[in-house]
């Protein structure tokens, strides 16, 4: 999917870069989230992150959303991509996947990034009637 769009909604949230205090958590949050979908579309492995030096090649680009000790979600800005976007079990459904989705386009758009994209499974139809709602269109579509 890709946003073209000029202007993006501020995310009235801060994220901050990755702090390895919160690397359990990640983990643990990260496999909660992708679990039931890798899955239910057999991408293997089912559980992506089982040991932390995975996540330090990555940390660079991922951002967390926290509320003092708890990681309430975590979003990746892979220069104009935004990845591996999760909301953790206890702060679903209280808008803070928007909030997140909108603070990783800003960002992309803070490091010069013009057009913004992202991939999403069909399987995932909250995601993607967030997406476009928010105003990305399908650019393509892909067999996983």
């Amino acid at each position: 999917m890709k946003y073209t769009g000029n202007d993006i909604p501020s995310s009235g949230i801060d994220c901050i870069p990755f702090d390895e205090r919160y690397i359990e958590q990640y983990m643990k949050h990260y496999n909660d989230a992708f679990y039931p979908m890798r899955k239910a579309l057999d991408i293997k492995p089912y559980n992506w992150y089982s040991d932390l030096s995975a996540i330090r090649k990555k940390c660079s680009d991922l951002f967390l959303l926290t509320d003092g000790n708890d990681l309430i979600g975590s979003v990746a800005c892979y220069g104009n991509e935004v990845d591996d976007l999760f909301v953790s079990d206890n702060y679903r459904n209280a808008g803070y996947g928007r909030k997140l989705l909108l603070w990783g386009m800003n960002h992309i758009r803070e490091e010069g990034g013009q057009e913004i994209l992202l991939h999403v499974a069909e399987w995932n139809q909250n995601a993607l009637k967030m997406y476009l709602d928010i105003g990305f269109e399908i650019a393509r579509i892909e067999q996983v």
